[in-house]
């Protein structure tokens, strides 16, 4: 399986790459994809689409979720985001924009593409990368966590400074890999409508995050 990651990645996982869980995952994940035609998603080419969207020198905002979304055509590689032309927004996602105008003033955007906020530095990472179709965490205890957790660990020792957004008590497990004195965690349940009236909403991760990064004379994320 090619590795589609920008350069800066490449260099900080190179390690992991060589590893023999990480090399048994792929294998599964390949093996997914050849049995289970046009059902695992995202497509094979985004599955590391959150690491080509914004490399490893430019990360400011780690937000983390659970892993893609299970129905056909929604999953594009990045945490809770949708292509443009998807419509109607997936439940969590429209949580996330509620809770947006209320915490910014920022009214719902026109779709669900999120890409335009890892151009800025928020890595929208998934704790887990792949999925079966109609099967959320099918692809879960295959390996991804334990990339994931490395990912994190990468960016935790050789960057500082960074808001971690930890939506849902699995999210929040990654906190376990994060120097809270130099990073600033934000941890409320999932915007998922099982769980976002348990506090996510009123729970202010976008004003809290570029209020943390102003304090620390980086720029501010236009949400």
């Amino acid at each position: 399986m090619d590795i589609r990651m920008s350069t800066s990645w490449k260099n900080v996982l190179s390690e992991e790459f060589e590893k023999e869980y990480f090399k048994n995952l792929l294998s599964f994940v390949e093996q997914e994809y050849k049995n289970f035609p046009n059902q695992i998603f995202p497509e094979e080419k985004a599955i590391f689409k959150a690491f080509d969207e914004c490399s490893f020198e430019d990360v400011k905002v780690v937000i983390l979720g659970q892993d893609p979304y299970p129905t056909k055509g929604h999953a594009n590689g990045l945490s809770f985001s949708l292509n443009a032309d998807v419509q109607p927004l997936a439940k969590s996602l429209k949580n996330i924009f509620k809770e947006l105008e209320s915490d910014l003033g920022i009214q719902e955007a026109r779709n669900g593409d999120l890409s335009r906020w890892a151009k800025q530095g928020v890595l929208l990472l998934n704790s887990v990368l792949t999925v079966r179709e109609g099967e959320a965490n099918s692809h879960a205890n295959k390996g991804w966590e334990l990339f994931t957790d490395a990912v994190i660990a990468k960016l935790n020792s050789q960057r500082s400074h960074i808001v971690y957004i930890l939506w849902g008590a699995k999210s929040q497990k990654k906190a376990k890999n994060v120097n809270g004195e130099n990073n600033l965690i934000i941890k409320s349940p999932h915007p998922s409508p099982l769980s976002s009236y348990r506090g996510f909403f009123g729970s202010q991760p976008f004003s809290l995050t570029n209020t943390y990064l102003a304090k620390n004379q980086l720029e501010k994320i236009d949400w």
